[in-house]
């Protein structure tokens, strides 16, 4: 299985897109989105090209396509417009780990989930989030000694300190982040999990 994973598009019809060829260009089998998809949100500038209109005109013929989490700037009114649903506050994977495993992922936007406010995980596990707009993949450590993997596929249009306009791919076990035109900057295989 090819996953593509991307997160706060905030509206830009511009990025959409750029997501959309992507998703083309990948051959992923589905496209899982973190949230926040039609808003910019009353914190961030108007992300460029915002056109939220456009945006759904682009997403609702790929329906079919896309597994989705509620951003903290999805609302209501954006499902009714949406013919996919956008309003579960997780969803939760079970991933092949490329050496004959599976690996489980808690997949969620980050607003009420993170590293700092987490969810039951067991030891192992892979907390998935966005809303940071800054990509990660980090061990961490709870209070209990369990260690689990932070992963943040940054942000499609408003990336923040510094960070490019990015997605993942997941494929054998392996997440790679990648800019908007498909080139590699980090990867990570679940089978070098501690």
């Amino acid at each position: 299985m090819r996953l593509m994973i991307a997160s706060d598009i905030h509206g830009s019809a511009l990025y959409c897109r750029q997501m959309l060829d992507a998703y083309e260009r990948e051959g992923a089998d589905r496209l899982l989105l973190l949230g926040d998809i039609l808003y910019h949100g009353p914190r961030n500038d108007l992300p460029e090209g915002y056109a939220p209109k456009e945006v759904i005109a682009m997403l609702n013929p790929v329906k079919d396509n896309l597994l989705c989490v509620r951003g903290n700037c999805d609302t209501e009114v954006d499902q009714m417009v949406l013919d996919f649903p956008i309003l579960a506050d997780y969803c939760f994977l079970e991933l092949p780990d490329g050496a004959g495993g599976t690996f489980s992922v808690f997949a969620t936007h980050g607003h009420v989930h993170h590293p700092a406010s987490l969810p039951p995980l067991k030891d192992g596990d892979i907390l998935l989030n966005g809303h940071t707009h800054i990509p990660a993949c980090e061990e961490i450590m709870d209070m209990d000694g369990h260690t689990y993997r932070y992963l943040n596929p940054g942000s499609v249009s408003i990336p923040k300190e510094g960070s490019a306009h990015s997605y993942m791919i997941f494929e054998d076990g392996t997440f790679y982040w990648k800019n908007m035109q498909g080139e590699e900057y980090r990867q990570w295989k679940t089978a070098s999990r501690s």
